[in-house]
């Protein structure tokens, strides 16, 4: 006999929340007709990881535990969920049908968890937001110790990666992007925009001589983005900045461009957040390059999940991080 599974659409009208119940069928008998619940979570945790050791880093578990309780999934549904292959795990037919059954059962978990967690107590829980590795390091980090002081009870981790963050997999549950999402169920506020210039160490100009002119900086060597690494096409500005320039050092990372320019291997397009901070009279210090010819502005997008975004400790995360750079506007966009 068929199983099914309820399939779980969350509705919310203002304070009321209604709930809608799908069947979800299971393609084969389901021996017993019984499984544990709590099996979906290594369910889901592979199919958005893609590999039981992932997963199993994710969970805090041993990655035998994670194929024990799918292959104890699977039995019970008595249902293939994944392919196994030589690089991860792939779903199966019935393992996309079983993926969203066990989001909509997980997104009204947590909305449960949401609003009966903190009723009474404050801000609790875990919140992963991951951001840029320049804009994560040099404006978040500096102020997130503040959201620690509003919410004792909040553990944040902050990821601060030269990457794109998948939310629909909970790699985090909020994302600083350069990019507004087309496509996919997020949310996206505008963050906001920032200014770029061209900078080289002090050191690096009295050696190889000032630069007066967007064509003088052929004859010198320039630092940027590994080509293939650019995870976002807002930061392919090497060719707005001047023709034929030839980038002699790259990185994946925007931290270790800026920490190379101020050694003084060369010239580079920085944040203007991150280069004023070290606009010394040393050595080290930046100095901007033809200022009011080249420049650039940038946004930062805010995202997160419409299945998480209303859940307290993601909200009160996601309030912090837009009054900070409003606050924070003289800095992001000095005039």
């Amino acid at each position: 006999m068929a199983g099914t599974l309820p399939y779980l659409f969350v509705h919310s009208y203002g304070n009321l929340r209604t709930i809608d119940v799908h069947p979800f069928t299971v393609p084969r008998a389901m021996p017993g007709g019984d499984f544990e619940w709590s099996d979906l979570t290594f369910f889901l945790a592979v199919a958005r990881a893609g590999r039981l050791t992932v997963a199993a880093a994710r969970l805090k578990v041993e990655h035998s535990t994670v194929s024990r309780r799918i292959a104890a999934l699977e039995a019970a549904l008595g249902a293939k969920l994944f392919d196994r292959r030589p690089h991860g795990y792939a779903l199966t037919a019935a393992g996309d049908r079983l993926l969203a059954a066990a989001e909509g059962m997980e997104t009204l978990a947590l909305s449960a968890q949401g609003e009966i967690a903190g009723s009474d107590l404050g801000v609790s829980g875990t919140v992963r937001i991951g951001a840029p590795d320049g804009f994560g390091t040099f404006f978040l980090a500096p102020r997130i110790g503040a959201l620690s002081d509003l919410h004792p009870e909040l553990d944040i981790q902050l990821l601060a990666m030269p990457r794109l963050f998948s939310l629909s997999k909970r790699e985090a549950d909020i994302a600083i992007s350069l990019s507004r999402p087309k496509e996919g169920r997020l949310h996206a506020r505008k963050l906001t925009d920032y200014r770029l210039g061209l900078y080289a160490a002090r050191a690096y100009l009295e050696k190889h001589g000032a630069i007066e002119s967007r064509a003088a900086l052929q004859r010198h060597r320039f630092i940027g983005y590994v080509d293939d690494l650019i995870y976002a096409p807002e930061l392919d500005y090497v060719p707005l900045v001047a023709k034929d320039l030839r980038v002699r050092l790259k990185s994946s990372s925007l931290v270790a461009q800026m920490t190379a320019t101020r050694a003084g291997a060369g010239v580079c397009v920085l944040p203007r957040f991150m280069a004023d901070l070290f606009a010394g009279e040393g050595p080290e210090g930046l100095v901007p390059i033809l200022p009011t010819e080249v420049g650039l502005t940038r946004t930062f997008w805010l995202l997160t999940h419409t299945d998480t975004r209303d859940l307290a400790r993601i909200r009160v995360a996601a309030d912090f991080i837009a009054e900070a750079a409003q606050k924070g506007r003289g800095v992001l966009m000095p005039g």
